[in-house]
């Protein structure tokens, strides 16, 4: 399994399958930015790591708040802030602050494409991390209320893609979602993880 690292971590380096792996799974409308400001800047994590023989990775619900965001479920990460020096720095800062993983033990491997969020505003960058050894997650009850962890073989199961209606303001859309133990992850998640998932399939990594 770790060599398997190394060759995601080659394939992260040729050209990415970009906005049409994205799109896979995008709602059936984004709705248009409401602003004319530049937009902001964040990154994320797909944290990978090995748990009980399986290749796995995380993601949190967050907390309620008074933000679009508010109770989703996300890759770990957020805004980028004037004391960090750049969007790497960003999502170490984060995966320190949201769930206690010290960025000494993690190791980046790659980048996706960056993802406009238009409801928000939001360029994203998504970076891919290896966690050394067995991670040990430690919410931040202030901004995650509760951690997922999910298989990578289950995350590549197209049975595990499904759609539904959802209502966001005046808006009633369709949307596809990957269905992980009744856990429903939509919305820019769902599109970088589609990306992630295509580069994935080009490591010929088993599903057994």
């Amino acid at each position: 399994m770790y060599k398997w690292f190394s060759i995601l971590k080659s394939e992260l380096l040729k050209p990415l399958p970009g906005p049409e792996a994205q799109l896979r799974m995008s709602p059936s409308f984004r709705r248009p930015a409401e602003t004319v400001l530049p937009a902001g800047r964040a990154s994320v994590a797909v944290l990978l790591y090995i748990r009980q023989q399986e290749i796995c990775t995380i993601f949190i619900r967050r907390t309620e708040y008074d933000g679009v965001h508010s109770g989703q479920i996300s890759f770990p990460g957020g805004m980028h802030e004037y004391c960090d020096d750049s969007l790497i720095i960003t999502v170490l800062r984060e995966c320190e602050e949201e769930i206690g993983i010290s960025r000494n033990s993690l190791n980046i491997i790659g980048r996706l494409t960056e993802l406009h969020v238009p409801i928000s505003n939001v360029d994203i960058l998504p970076v891919v991390a290896i966690v050394n050894g067995q991670p040990l997650f430690v919410p931040n009850p202030e901004e995650v209320e509760f951690i997922i962890e999910a298989r990578l073989k289950d995350l590549a199961n197209p049975l595990n893609i499904k759609r539904k209606m959802i209502r966001i303001g005046d808006f009633e859309i369709e949307t596809p979602y990957y269905d992980i133990n009744n856990h429903h992850i939509w919305g820019a998640t769902a599109m970088i993880l589609s990306e992630f998932l295509e580069v994935v399939k080009k490591t010929i990594y088993t599903m057994r």
